[in-house]
């Protein structure tokens, strides 16, 4: 059974984030918008992989395969302390958190070329390849592995021109 992505549920899923961001003194971004249509892709992730996995990242695999975008991921202190803000834009630095610095497209540090996270841990050297190509939002850095791009980016409405080929 599907979690109801009503407004209730993304207020409640909200405020736990919220609530575990403020005591371990973190911030979330301010665009309120932006952030619940970030809550609806974690909440589709813990419904489709069974675990919150980033939603502007590529899930490949179990669980244990992507601990690292697991929200809030790995990459998250880095990322703030380099850009002001994480890849996915959900938790933010002080100065965005004030207003005085724009959230920023910042660049994915996660590497899964060559990686048995693309295709399994029997695969060999040369059968290291995804079924289809994986795309990347320009602007908010949703990721998706299909044969186009999507007319526009189901986290940031972007158009499909502002996608780019991330993996072939």
């Amino acid at each position: 059974m599907r979690n109801d992505l009503s407004g209730g549920k993304i207020v409640e899923h909200y405020n736990e984030i919220l609530t575990k961001a403020e005591k371990a003194g973190y911030h979330l971004n301010p665009d309120r918008e932006f952030v619940d249509e970030l809550i609806k892709g974690l909440i589709m992730n813990r419904e489709r992989y069974g675990f919150e996995a980033c939603p502007c990242r590529l899930c490949i695999g179990p669980e244990e395969d992507n601990r690292d975008i697991i929200c809030p991921c790995y990459y998250r202190d880095d990322d703030i302390y380099e850009y002001g803000c994480c890849y996915c834009g959900l938790y933010v630095g002080e100065e965005v958190a004030e207003g005085s610095k724009p959230v920023i497209p910042i660049p994915e540090r996660r590497d899964l070329r060559g990686s048995e996270k693309i295709s399994g841990a029997s695969a060999g050297p040369d059968d290291r390849r995804l079924s289809f190509p994986v795309y990347r939002c320009n602007v908010c850095g949703y990721l998706c592995a299909r044969k186009n791009p999507p007319e526009r980016c189901p986290v940031c409405g972007a158009d499909q021109k502002r996608f780019h080929l991330f993996i072939k």
